[in-house]
């Protein structure tokens, strides 16, 4: 078991949709027996131009995920395509994210998702998935700071972004060792990037709200495996 977990793919999948499709897709993962997901309240930051170009009557949004071997998020992926239409209007998008690890018994569950069918998932063409060269963006910034983000990120390629909002718990020992003074409170900027633009936004979103400014945000990034919605 230990040398299969050595050589085993995973990842995480992220759906950022309305909250009546992350509803449909949440039984669609039950269908699956996926062993956990998480679903966190979000708004969409796309500004009203682009919110009419694309159909979206709201910036109301709910953030999907779950971890799970590779061969089943491709599958998941395409299901989601499929039963949500995703890359229609007023949808959503789902993309995978490459897992590096993770604790022991999450990764006997996540290993457990129907093993048997992995040759013919892994045989399957992905014609109808899209094999893109995306990054997703990351930025944690102090609460109010998430529009400056946005301002910095859009003159660099960014067309919009999802915010959710969370708490740090950091060690005050380490802050006070460091120096510095963070907000418990922050909000979470996702914001989906292509290769040639994800240097410049990242750059941007450093210089206009890094930990240097009031914002004193914290920027990062992991690649895109897989994504479908942006048809």
């Amino acid at each position: 078991m230990a040398d299969n977990r050595k050589k085993a793919a995973f990842r995480m999948l992220f759906l950022i949709a309305t909250p009546k499709l992350v509803n449909k897709a949440t039984a669609l993962f039950k269908e699956g027996s996926v062993p956990m997901q998480y679903v966190f309240h979000a708004q969409g930051t796309a500004t009203s131009d682009v919110m009419d170009m694309l159909g979206l009557d709201g910036v109301d949004k709910n953030i999907l995920m779950s971890m799970m071997p590779k061969f089943f998020a491709d599958e998941m992926l395409k299901k989601l395509r499929k039963k949500l239409h995703l890359g229609m209007p007023n949808t959503g998008i789902a993309f995978t994210v490459l897992m590096s690890g993770g604790s022991g018994h999450l990764v006997q569950l996540i290993e457990n998702l129907e093993p048997e069918e992995a040759g013919k998932f892994l045989d399957r063409k992905d014609a109808d998935m899209t094999d893109n060269e995306y990054s997703m963006i990351m930025a944690i910034v102090n609460q109010g700071y998430s529009e400056d983000v946005m301002n910095a990120a859009r003159p660099m390629g960014a067309s919009g972004g999802t915010v959710f909002h969370s708490r740090r718990i950091g060690s005050q020992e380490a802050m006070k060792f460091w120096k510095i003074s963070v907000q418990e409170e922050r909000e979470v900027v996702i914001i989906l990037a292509q290769k040639e633009d994800k240097l410049a936004i990242m750059k941007e979103i450093g210089q206009k709200c890094g930990m240097q400014s009031k914002a004193q945000g914290v920027v990062m990034s992991l690649p895109v495996d897989g994504i479908v919605g942006l048809d």
